[in-house]
């Protein structure tokens, strides 16, 4: 169990419960990586608080313990996570975790401190990209995008380097645990770096260099195990977080850097 570790990880209360037409109330955990997500969970919960549903959001700075947190029960349901991911790690684990919900597209993005355009970008350059399998890829795909390699296109969502195919320039690509990609940016030329771990190192989106756009296949989706998957609270907590007010909420937060699926 990783109660311990949960213990050390902060904590988000929400609103007081007050009285609502939702039928029992209920107190739930969920699960988010470090960054914007609890940000919009809290919006969501404290909307879910006027209907009887008490939220706690649990954030998680490393991302490969909101699905072991799930799986033991110490959280209800995440939200994180990709489809490609989850069925990385169901596969590995034997976990029995289901989506429920597409929720955001929090896209993934190249960003440099050394060059202001792909132009610029010398032979032999250095660029690091996250190390786990699944957003491995997801940043082969947009560096492929960025018309810097070309991938086998048999290799799809389970690309890796060993599937480039061209590489004109000669990048040297180097995998990196996600978090640290943002710090990576002093010591290599490119970086493809995912939100959450963006903006908690200060980097601005809006001056990446390549971002996915709507049509990204990599949204996130909410997560939980199979026990519960008709849970009725879970589901209208869903359903309010898809609502129009918090999609309003994130359109101005967030200033367009971060995608609503409904």
């Amino acid at each position: 169990m990783i109660r311990n570790k949960l213990a050390a990880i902060t904590l988000v209360g929400f609103a007081a419960l007050v009285s609502a037409p939702f039928a029992h109330a209920a107190d739930l955990k969920v699960g988010v990586s470090a960054g914007p997500y609890g940000d919009i969970m809290k919006f969501a919960g404290d909307l879910a608080a006027k209907e009887g549903i008490n939220v706690q959001v649990i954030e998680f700075s490393d991302y490969t313990l909101p699905n072991t947190a799930l799986a033991q029960k110490d959280i209800d349901f995440n939200n994180f996570q990709h489809k490609p991911y989850l069925e990385n790690q169901v596969a590995q684990r034997g976990w029995d975790l289901v989506p429920v919900a597409p929720s955001i597209i929090v896209p993934m993005a190249i960003y440099s401190k050394k060059i202001s355009s792909f132009d610029e970008l010398r032979d032999g350059a250095q660029v690091t990209i996250p190390n786990d399998p699944s957003n491995g890829a997801r940043g082969l795909q947009l560096l492929e995008k960025a018309g810097l390699i070309k991938l086998d296109p048999k290799a799809g969502t389970n690309a890796t380097v060993m599937d480039i195919v061209e590489n004109p320039k000669k990048l040297r690509i180097r995998e990196v645990d996600a978090a640290q990609l943002p710090r990576s940016l002093d010591d290599v030329d490119i970086a493809v770096c995912t939100l959450n771990y963006a903006m908690s190192s200060g980097l601005n989106p809006n001056t990446s260099l390549l971002s996915e756009g709507a049509d990204s296949e990599w949204g996130l989706w909410f997560v939980t195990r199979g026990d519960n998957k008709d849970d009725p609270a879970i589901r209208r907590y869903i359903e309010i977080y898809r609502s129009p007010e918090v999609k309003e909420f994130i359109m101005e937060k967030f200033e367009g850097t971060i995608v609503t699926s409904w």
